[in-house]
C-alpha cells in the first residue's frame, strides 16, 4: 500500500491523506505534525536487505567517497600555488610534475632577490591572463626548498602572484636543471664568482635546458603578453637577420635546442655579453636558414621553425626603449604583436611606472596586469601617508 504525505521541511506540520478515503469515505486531509518525511510515494514496509547486500552497499559508499576525495585533492593541488608563505611540503607538486603538464610559460629570476618588482609581476600576471589553460612558472634563484616567509612579509608580490590559479613559483636549482644535457659539464667547471655576466649567462643556459627537457615558451621577465602566440616552434626576430633569445618556444626534445646547448659549451665566452644568448640563437639559425630582410609584417619559416617578425614582440626597438615611459598623444594599437618587450636591460636609470603618469607603460599595466597596477596604486598611497613623526 502507498501513502502520500506532503511536507515542506523535516519535522514540520503537513497535510496527510486520511485512511477513511481508502475505506470508501469522502476524501479528506488532516493537518498533523509529521516526524518522518515521505517526499514521494514509498512502501510502508520495504523488505529488509540481506547482510551481504548491506555490506556491499557500505563498500560502494566507501569507494565513492574515496574516489571523490581523490578528485578534490588533485583539483586543490592544481589550483593552488606551490609556494605559499610556507616551506615546500612533500605533498606539493614538484617542478617536474607541473612542467610535465606540457606547454608551460617559463620565467627566470637568476638574481638572489626574493621580491619580484612590478615589471616582473606584470609580466607573469599578463601571461597568466592570456594563457589561462597553461601553467605559468617563475623560477627564482633566491628561493630554496626551506624558504619560508612570514604572513606579515613585505613581499606583496608573492601574495599577488600566488592568488593566480595557474601561477607556480619554484626554486631555480641549476644543477638539477642541467642534468642529462651538454650544459652539466660546463656548469661543473665554471666559477660563477669569476664570471663577468653570470646573471645573464646562467639565465641563457637555464632557459635552453628547461625548454629542451619540457617544451613550452620561455619569456624574459620584462615581456608583457597581450595575445596568445599561435606558433609552437618559433624564434623572435629582434630585427632582420638577427634573433633574440628573450622569447622563444619549442616542443620538448627539439633538435635545434639541443644543438644550441652544444654550441653554448663549444663557443663559450662569458666575457662577451649576448654571446650565449641572442648571438647564439642567431648563429645557430643561420646554419639552417638563409635569412633575408623582413617585408611588412610577414613572418619567415625554415626547417619547421617560425622566425617571427620584429613587430610580434619588438614594435618599439631597443634604441627607443624609453618611449614606453613617455606620454603618447595617441597610443599605438600593437595589432600585429603577441607581446611587448620593455627592454629592462636598457633601463639603467630605472624608470618605473608611476600611477597617474598616463605613460604608455602605465596604460599597458592597466590593461594587461590590472592586479599589479592596483597594488602599485596602493603602495603609492602608503608612501604618501604621513609618518608618526609628521603627525602633530
Amino acid at each position: 500500500m502507498l501513502q502520500k504525505v506532503w511536507v515542506s521541511s523535516q519535522g514540520s506540520w503537513a497535510l496527510q491523506e486520511s485512511n477513511g478515503h481508502r475505506q470508501g469515505k469522502k476524501r479528506c486531509w488532516k493537518c498533523r505534525f509529521v516526524r518522518t518525511i515521505i517526499q514521494h510515494p514509498c512502501r510502508r514496509h520495504a523488505p529488509k536487505r540481506s547482510r551481504k547486500e548491506r555490506m556491499l552497499r557500505k563498500i560502494q559508499i566507501c569507494l565513492c567517497f574515496c574516489f571523490v576525495s581523490g578528485i578534490l585533492y588533485e583539483i586543490s593541488l592544481l589550483s593552488s600555488c606551490v609556494f605559499s608563505y610556507l616551506p615546500m611540503a612533500q605533498h606539493y607538486l614538484t617542478p617536474e610534475q607541473v612542467l610535465n603538464l606540457g606547454k608551460s610559460i617559463i620565467f627566470l629570476e637568476t638574481t638572489e632577490r626574493l621580491e619580484p618588482p612590478p615589471l616582473v609581476s606584470c609580466s607573469v600576471e599578463s601571461a597568466a591572463r592570456i594563457y589561462q589553460d597553461r601553467p605559468i612558472i617563475l623560477f627564482m634563484r633566491g628561493l630554496t626548498n626551506e624558504t619560508a616567509l612570514d604572513m606579515n612579509t613585505s613581499y606583496a608580490a608573492f601574495s599577488l602572484l600566488s592568488s593566480m590559479k595557474n601561477v607556480f613559483l619554484f626554486p631555480l636549482q641549476m644543477e638539477t636543471i642541467f642534468q642529462e644535457t651538454p650544459l652539466l659539464q660546463w656548469y661543473n667547471q665554471v666559477v660563477p664568482e669569476q664570471e663577468k655576466n653570470w646573471v645573464h649567462v646562467s639565465s641563457d643556459a637555464s632557459r635552453l635546458a628547461l625548454i629542451w627537457k619540457y617544451g613550452g615558451i620561455y619569456m624574459d621577465t620584462d615581456v608583457i603578453s597581450i595575445r596568445p602566440i599561435p606558433q609552437e616552434s618559433f624564434l623572435a626576430a629582434q630585427k632582420s637577420r638577427f634573433s633574440s633569445n628573450g622569447i622563444f618556444g619549442f616542443p620538448a626534445r627539439h633538435k635545434f635546442i639541443w644543438d644550441c646547448m652544444e654550441n653554448f659549451v663549444l663557443k663559450y665566452n662569458g666575457n662577451i655579453w649576448g654571446n650565449q644568448g641572442p648571438f647564439l640563437m642567431t648563429r645557430m639559425l643561420k646554419t639552417l636558414c638563409n635569412l633575408t630582410d623582413f617585408q611588412g609584417t610577414e613572418d619567415h619559416s625554415c626547417q619547421n621553425i617560425s622566425f617571427l617578425n620584429p613587430q610580434r614582440f619588438y614594435p618599439i626597438p631597443y634604441p627607443a626603449w624609453s618611449r614606453y615611459y613617455q606620454v603618447w598623444d595617441k597610443s599605438p594599437t600593437f595589432n600585429h604583436s603577441y607581446a611587448l618587450h620593455l627592454w629592462n636591460f636598457m633601463n639603467r636609470n630605472r624608470k618605473v611606472v608611476v600611477a597617474g603618469s598616463n605613460t604608455l607603460a602605465e596604460k599597458l599595466y592597466k590593461t594587461y596586469c590590472p592586479t599589479t597596477y592596483e597594488d602599485l596604486i596602493q603602495n603609492a598611497k602608503h608612501r604618501d601617508l604621513p609618518g608618526p613623526e609628521e603627525v602633530e
